[in-house]
This record gives structure tokens, sequence and C-alpha cells, in this order.
């Protein structure tokens, strides 16, 4: 017996297998049952999701001739195996007339085929006119069937199908009862391949079918079509390696590799990955698609989880790549990716556009520039012979010797929080900051110098020792070396409160948009480098309008350096000369102060 290929052998034959057309089944079942027939039916969609299975079908229930009886004998379950099922099912049934309006597109054509409209079937109970890609017909044509399709005998069913709609003339539309079937989602195309191989008894790797399901690009009729051919290449069986050399696709796993590198902010990585890809000769512009279509998916599992698309089967694989990244960095790397693609026209080589726009994804993060591997230094300087003078270099790392005492140099200033911190910090050394005090002069005891932390704060309540307050976080903000969006976030917030184990930050509700989990752990990691060790929790609240913010501090500082620059250049003689001898103009929008000016 010749092979019979998979698309045809498992073409549905009754509403009940058909797959992925839940709601044209439902409607068509429904008015079968109630005897609720319409005389035209239009059948849209893409090619192979099963527009001419679904005519066939509904012609074997208009002319089933076992489970009914008479003209009233319709039914929505045929049998298939009384003679007009079997005639329909093997294309000889007599009232059935299947017309390629692709090669039938004159009018005389059409005129023809309506000549025997007035004549009764010949052997079932409906003459049934089947019409593929009716949209292909001529305009004459269509005028020539208008009123057939209008009026047409009791004894006649017309089904159209077509895959473009848009071209059939508003008045043949009017006149049909109109399906659109749906596209084939790669899960629904798995489900059934999954099914089918089973029962064929073929051997198949999963992840080969959700390539093929891809493939498919939702018609089912071309998802067995590539089934048979991964059959042939494959010797009987299905396998994910032989999928994918058959249809010349990237190997989803390595874009998601680049995005794991991404997650991991390792560079070496992910040159590794591309210089990976590039042995297997791959379309560079693809890779960068694929990178940004997945970042696309990140976004929306970010936002709404259940909203995530299972297309290459890697739901699971994608909801826990999201949870690694920040939603900013998210949308950054999306735009440099989208950039980056329109970008590669002008690029050297494909492959370095791929890695410069992947390289420019880290290097423009909020957190800032990887740093790359330090090299491993000495942990001992090698000292010169005694009868050699020391280099620059061992000058600035030996202590200068004894009988040459160097100045005592003071200790950098600490960030102002760092006096009020109750576990006193033990240096070293305990050398003294400033000169010693002479041993005739006892350190008076009478009147005890008040520690800073006493002062009292805006709010006027007393701070306890060890604790931050606002006064504290504004004036110590710089030495956090907070950099990119979470130092925005934290300069546009006052200290609401901090009880020597969490510290509370209200942040301007203008900011809110940007607040996430992230940032108030990097807070926390600054401040534990700092001595402070404190749980951060920030929240979106209206700001105390008696306090300043680190942001409106900085303002309010540049804007005094501003006016006290012009003040001194106004006054400045030699301004005034240049303005009396020559009539200049000062131009005051171009002072800049310095940022650290007195």
């Amino acid at each position: 017996m010749s092979y019979q290929v998979l698309a045809r052998k498992w073409r549905p034959r009754t509403f009940h297998e058909l797959v992925g057309q839940t709601h044209v089944q439902r409607a068509l079942v429904n008015a079968l049952d109630q005897g609720r027939l319409h005389h035209a039916y239009l059948f849209t969609g893409t090619r192979g999701v099963g527009k001419t299975t679904l005519a066939r079908i509904l012609a074997k229930c208009l002319n089933c001739t076992a489970n009914g009886q008479g003209d009233e004998g319709v039914t929505s379950t045929p049998c298939g195996q009384c003679g007009s099922c079997r005639a329909i099912d093997e294309g000889r049934f007599v009232d059935l007339i299947e017309v390629d309006a692709a090669s039938r597109t004159k009018v005389e054509d059409t005129r023809e085929l309506l000549d025997n409209v007035q004549y009764a079937p010949t052997q079932g109970r409906y003459k049934v006119y089947l019409i593929d890609e009716v949209h292909m017909l001529s305009t004459s044509s269509f005028n020539a069937l208008l009123k057939t399709l209008e009026e047409p005998p009791p004894h006649v069913k017309f089904l159209l199908a077509t895959t473009d709609p848009h071209k059939l003339p508003p008045t043949v539309l009017s006149r049909c009862l109109q399906f659109t079937l749906k596209h084939m989602p790669p899960e629904r195309v798995v489900e059934h391949l999954t099914h089918v191989l089973g029962e064929e008894g073929v051997a198949f790797e999963e992840s080969a079918l959700w390539l093929l399901g891809k493939a498919a690009d939702g018609s089912m009729r071309d998802a067995m079509s590539l089934t048979d051919q991964a059959i042939a290449f494959g010797q009987g069986a299905i396998h994910h390696a032989d999928v994918a050399a058959m249809l010349g696709t990237l190997d989803h796993r390595h874009v998601l590799a680049l995005i794991e590198a991404l997650a991991d902010v390792d560079v070496a990585r992910l040159l590794s990955e591309v210089s990976q890809l590039a042995e297997q000769g791959p379309d560079f512009a693809a890779v960068l698609d694929d990178v940004t279509a997945i970042l696309h998916r990140l976004a929306v599992a970010q936002m709404v989880p259940d909203a995530v698309d299972n297309g290459h089967g890697d739901r699971d694989t994608v909801l826990a790549l999201a949870a690694r990244f920040t939603a900013e960095d998210v949308q950054l790397y999306y735009q440099i990716g989208i950039q980056g693609r329109g970008d590669m026209a002008h690029a050297p080589d494909l492959r370095s556009a791929l890695e410069m726009t992947l390289l420019r994804m880290l290097a423009f993060r909020p957190q800032g520039v990887p740093r790359p591997p330090a090299t491993p230094l000495p942990l001992q300087p090698e000292r010169p012979p005694a009868d050699e003078a020391p280099t620059a270099a061992n000058a600035a790392t030996e202590p200068a010797p004894p009988s040459q005492p160097a100045e005592p140099v003071p200790p950098a200033e600490p960030p102002p929080w760092a006096t009020d911190e109750a576990p006193p910090v033990v240096e070293p050394e305990p050398e003294p900051a400033i000169p010693p005090e002479p041993v005739n002069e006892p350190e008076p005891k009478s009147e005890p110098a008040p520690p800073p932390a006493a002062e009292a704060p805006p709010q006027g309540d007393p701070v306890p020792p060890g604790r931050l307050d606002h006064a504290g976080w504004v004036d110590g903000f710089d030495a956090l070396g907070l950099g990119g969006l979470t130092r925005n976030l934290a300069a546009h917030c006052q200290l609401e409160s901090d009880d020597g184990e969490t510290l509370v930050l209200r942040l301007d509700p203008s900011q809110a948009a940007m607040q996430a989990d992230v940032h108030d752990t990097r807070i926390a990691k600054a401040l534990a480098a700092n001595g402070i060790e404190r749980r951060v929790t920030m929240s979106a609240e209206v700001l105390d309008a008696t306090l300043e913010t680190p942001k409106a501090r900085d303002a309010r500082v540049g804007q005094e350096r501003q006016e006290k620059a012009l003040d001194t250049l106004n006054r400045d003689p030699h301004i005034q000369e240049l303005k009396q001898a020559f009539g200049a103009t000062f131009m005051e929008n171009g002072v800049m102060p310095a940022k650290h000016a007195d």
C-alpha cells in the first residue's frame, strides 16, 4: 500500500476531530442540531488552518444518510460509513462540486457552473458548491454569482473559502455567514503533533516539536508536512539537532545563553557565546532580533507573569530569568537592542555589530560599567637593598623612618553619621589626629563637650545615640557613593526614622514609578560600607515641606554659589573697566562656579 502523508491521513473527518477552532465548531454544531442552516457560508483564515476541511465536514453533515431520514435528516455527527460520507472522503461525491477559483476566474466558467444550480441533487440531500480561494474570481464572475448567492434553490448550499476576505466585494460578504478561523499557536501544534507521533509510533524529542510548531507559523497543515520531512531527515525519529539543521534556524538555547550572560553581567561569557554562535554561521541580525524578543517577554513576565507566551516551550525559564533583571535594565536593554538593529547597516560586519550592541547594554546599565578583573598584586612590596635609595613606589608604601618623623596627616573626614554610631571603632594604632595636649594640663571633667548627636534635629525630637537623623542623611549622602538610578532615587528621599535596625526613607511621589526593591538593597550595602548596618525600606509618600532632600540641598547650594560667583564677578574692577571701555555685557549664564567652592 502506498504511503499516505500525515497531513492527509490525519485530516479531521468530524467536527469533534477538528483542532483549535472551537468557536466555529460550536456555532456550526448548534446550527445543525437546531436546523437553523444558512444558504451560504464563508470560511476565512490563513493557509492550513482547516477551511476546506471544515467545508467538507459540513457537506457530510448535510448529506449523511445513516443518522437521518429524508430532508430533515441533517446531523452534526456524520457517521463516516454511509455511501455519502465515504464518497465525500474519497472525493467522488457527485453533489459536492469543488471549484478552484484561482484556475476558473472567467465569467464564462462561473455561468457554466451556475447553469446546473436549478437541477435537484443526484445522489445526496443537498447540492453543495465548495469554491476555494473565492477572492480570485473576477468582478464579472462575482456579478454573475450575486443573484444565485442571494436566493439559491432550497437544495443548494454555497461554501466559500478564502485567505483574503478583504478582496471580496461587500455585496458578496453581506450575503454570507462568515467564520474566521484562528492561527494555530505553537502550544496547540505541539500538543497535536505529540498525539499524532504517539499513534504513529515515532520517537521524538519534545524540544524538536517546539521548533516545528514555531516554523509552522500557525498552519497545522504546514506542521504536518514539516513533521513528515523531519521523520525522513532523522531516519524514522525526530531529534532536536536534526530539526534545527533541517530548518536552518538558530538554536533557541544559544539565545537564552546570551540572556543568562547579561543577567550575570559576565562579559567574558557573553563574548564566548557569540564566538560559539559564529561557528554555525548564523544571521547575526536574526540573533539580535531573538534577543530583543526575549527581552520583550521578560518585560511582560515582570509586569504580568500569566501573560507570557510559551511559543518556544520555555515559559518557566523566562519567568526565572525575569526575576534576575531589574525592570529598568530590561527596558534599557530592549531599547539598545532596537537601536542596535537599525545601526547594523552601518557596522563593518554584523558580528561586531551584535557584540557592540550587547556590550553597550552592560556599559549603559544604571549600576555602571562592569569592571574588568583586576591583576593580582604581591602582598608585600619588595624592599630595595640597604645601599640603594628607595624608589618612588616603595617610598609611598613604607612608613617614614623614626629618626625623621613626618608631620602627622589628619585622617579623611568621616561622614556625619560616623560619630553617632554606638559601637566605637577600634583603630589598630590609636594615633591621635591632632597634636596631644601637654601633660600638665589635665582634660577638664566638669564641663564635657556634648557629642554631635546631641543637637536637636529639625523635627525637634532627640536622636538616640547610634542612630541616623535626617541632617546626617543629607550631609553624608555623597559619602555613600551611590550611582545611576539608585542615586537619583535616594537623592529624592527624606529620612523618616532609624530604630537601629531598619532605616525608613520617604520617597518623593514623583519618582515612585522607578521604585524597586533592588534600590533598597543597594542603599543598604552603601550604608554598610560606611559602618551602618541597616535594613532599608523606601516608600513613596508626601514629603515634609520643612526638610530638604539631598537633591534639594544640592540645588540650593548650587544656586547660592552661583549668586556668590556672580556678585564677585560684578564687583571685580577689571570687569567694570571692560564694561565702561567697550560697553561689554556680562553673560551670567556662562558662569559655572566650582562644585566645592567656599
